[in-house]
């Protein structure tokens, strides 16, 4: 009997994806993972500017298609070409709007209104729609920031919502964090701002526009800054790969690379001791609770690192791995060789445009028994659903073709 193929928990929800670069693909990429029906909204030309970024196959000399950047962040999405400067171009969009349950777009504010495609011009058409922006400084409607009209990328938003700045090694410069966190944090709250707009749309029969602050997303994701200096009027600073409140917790050398150690909980502590022989270190009044171990930082952790510099990252594994929170620093090949990974599917072989050949690129972290989601399909050429889409909203071929030579669509 052959199988059902199993639809995601998201299935049936209609999304119009007006984002480029990072933020806004990323949140609509969580949504066509669980079955969204995302249709990419690109411009004429390159489309998504992130189609250019690399990496490429090495096979491939013409770089049209797009890079393993795009196919990222683009899986499991459709996309078609309009060019929304020309009015038949937004009376496209407009058509899509009537049959959509939510609008993403990433622009300046003010630029869907320049277009007359604002929030409260297509709400006419769409009662029920939810619109979502997500915005460097935020939109006027729920907050006008000095800085509304300030472009931003990630790293302003690590810079300016406060991550910078204590994040690098004391006494050194502030340090950006690796990945574009200052994009995917508040893609992903966007995500849930939607889903929980949906929920309250179904009750209403109303949607609502939304939006989120890459600013705002940083700063609330800063954890534990706010309230230190509010409680303490002290300015957290560079903290370098400890805890200001917690010890030992943080990185620690191995013979052959650095290694996690947390211990949070006294008892933690303990079985650490046990473990580094030095179990004298255990009812030490310095060390013996987190506390005076916070007090007594440098000492404690110039201990342990004394330990663990010792051993190799395999060896601490063996004899921390099961005992307390501990991992090895793990690069990009170390990943590819973890079981966990395979274990957890965390990983999914996706075919690329112009090749014969199959890449990587990370699956859900979001996994759901009833309704799975995951890369069920790779990120689309420039326009290739065009015709798909504007069939389904009852456009002919003569029709499409004519559109196509006024180079409204593509």
């Amino acid at each position: 009997m052959p199988k059902t193929k199993v639809q995601g928990a998201l299935s049936g929800l209609k999304v119009l994806d007006l984002t480029q670069a990072l933020a806004g693909p990323f949140c609509t990429m969580l949504l066509a993972d669980q079955g969204a029906d995302v249709i990419k909204v690109e411009a004429p030309g390159i489309g998504d500017i992130t189609r250019q970024m690399v990496p490429f196959p090495p096979e491939i000399t013409d770089r049209k298609p797009f890079g393993g950047y795009f196919q990222s962040v683009n899986r499991n999405k459709r996309s078609i070409v309009i060019d929304l400067k020309q009015p038949e171009g937004k009376e496209i969009l407009r058509s899509l709007v009537k049959e959509s349950d939510v609008l993403v777009e990433n622009f300046r504010a003010g630029v869907m209104e320049g277009l007359d495609l604002s929030y409260e011009a297509l709400a006419e058409i769409n009662p029920k729609l939810v619109y979502a922006a997500i915005r460097g400084f935020g939109d006027p409607r729920t907050g006008a920031s000095p800085y509304s009209n300030w472009p931003a990328y990630d790293v302003i938003a690590q810079a300016m919502g406060g991550m910078m700045s204590i994040t690098g090694q004391p006494g050194g410069s502030p340090t950006k964090v690796g990945p574009g966190v200052g994009d995917m944090i508040p893609a992903s709250l966007m995500a849930f701002g939607v889903m929980s707009a949906i929920y309250e749309a179904d009750k209403s029969g109303k949607g609502q526009f939304l939006d989120v602050a890459m600013y705002d997303s940083v700063l609330a994701f800063c954890e534990r800054i706010v309230p230190q200096y509010s409680y303490t009027g002290e300015v957290p600073g560079l903290e370098g790969n400890g805890h200001p409140a917690l010890c030992p917790f943080g990185l620690f050398p191995a013979k052959d690379g650095y290694v996690s150690i947390a211990c949070p909980r006294d008892h933690f502590w303990g079985l650490l001791c046990q473990e580094m022989g030095r179990e004298e270190l255990i009812e030490d009044k310095r060390f013996k609770y987190n506390h005076s171990r916070v007090e007594f930082m440098e000492e404690t952790l110039q201990i342990v690192s004394d330990w663990t510099r010792n051993l190799t990252k395999k060896e601490l594994a063996e004899k921390l791995g099961s005992k307390l929170p501990f991992g090895p620093v793990q690069n990009a090949k170390d990943l590819f060789e973890d079981p966990h990974v395979s274990a957890r599917d965390m990983l999914t072989l996706i075919e690329h445009p112009n090749t014969n050949k199959k890449y990587h690129i990370t699956n859900t972290p979001i996994k759901m028994t009833k309704t799975p989601g995951g890369v069920r399909t790779g990120a689309p050429l420039l326009g290739e659903h065009t015709d798909d889409i504007l069939k389904s909203y009852g456009l002919n071929e003569d029709q499409i073709a004519e559109l196509r030579r006024k180079k409204i669509v593509i």
